[in-house]
């Protein structure tokens, strides 16, 4: 399944390629406490049941990226990353509706997803696409302080 969806200031968004895994990987480990070696994101885009969509500029550049998993006719947001440069122009955004554009074009009926509750601007990201909370998992991220954070699980419909 391809596609192209459009985002802010001329990006375009894509299927990943096994190209990317370094770029991906670099933005993840910026972005989270525990990133992910080049060989995970690799063998993610390789995988059919988990699409990685890449938000590009028109040099190729990575701005930003979210990872699925299908299972189903359920999807799980796996992760979603966005350059610092692009953050808070509309990247995230672009790239959640392109993965629920993709989604909807599956056997997929809900998404799933877990955000730390300490991260406000991921959470109003959610929750302006129709996400609502379903549960809580205590502990479930690591921090560098040692502090683990509580992970809001949240869902929504497909379509």
């Amino acid at each position: 399944m391809t596609g192209f969806w459009s985002a802010p200031h001329g990006l375009g968004i894509t299927r990943g390629e096994t190209g990317d895994a370094e770029a991906l990987a670099r933005l993840h480990a910026n972005s989270f406490y525990r990133g992910w070696p080049r060989e995970d994101f690799e063998t993610y885009i390789l995988d059919r049941r988990s699409p990685v969509l890449v938000a590009r500029d028109a040099r190729r550049r990575v701005a930003g990226f979210i990872m699925l998993r299908l299972a189903g006719d359920e999807a799980e947001l796996i992760t979603i990353a966005v350059d610092p440069r692009w953050r808070g122009k509309g990247v995230g955004a672009a790239l959640l509706r392109a993965g629920l554009s993709f989604l909807s074009m599956t056997a997929a009926r809900k998404l799933f997803l877990e955000v730390a509750e300490d991260n406000p601007a991921a959470i109003a990201l959610y929750r302006r696409a129709g996400f609502v909370e379903i549960g809580r998992r205590s502990g479930y991220y690591a921090r560098a302080d040692g502090r683990p954070a509580t992970a809001l699980v949240l869902s929504r419909d497909i379509g």
